[in-house]
């Protein structure tokens, strides 16, 4: 896994851990990209409105998120550019396995309330 806050410590940073949850903030502006990396199973949570160009899988995808539309974000190696106009700036609150925890795969992903729409396949 590359660790985002390896791969762009710049733009990254933990603002909290411990053995259920790592939270990191990021930081952009616009033309800043990351490199390839990747998150476990995570809630994004934008902290101001911006617009990001995302390639995962080879796939490239225009992404607009608006501040405060806390999200479910499925585990996912991608890599992404700011490409508005405005600050790049979110959190990611992402999950770790407790010890002996299982996950049921019918309820640990997707989980968003109906006025929430499901972001797609990356973030940042």
């Amino acid at each position: 896994m590359n660790d985002p806050v390896s791969t762009d410590p710049d733009l990254y940073r933990v603002v909290f851990e411990n053995d259920r949850v790592r939270v990191l903030e990021y930081r952009d502006r616009p033309g800043d990209a990351t490199h390839l990396h990747s998150h476990p199973d995570s809630v994004m949570v934008p902290l101001a409105n911006f617009s990001r160009v995302i390639t995962a899988d080879g796939i490239e995808r225009a992404v607009e998120l608006r501040t405060g539309q806390a999200r479910w974000i499925d585990a996912q190696q991608h890599q992404g550019s700011n490409v508005g106009e405005t600050d790049s700036h979110a959190l990611f609150i992402e999950l770790k396995q407790s010890p002996g925890h299982t996950a049921d795969p019918s309820t640990s992903s997707g989980r968003r309330s109906a006025t929430q729409p499901a972001l797609g396949p990356a973030i940042l």
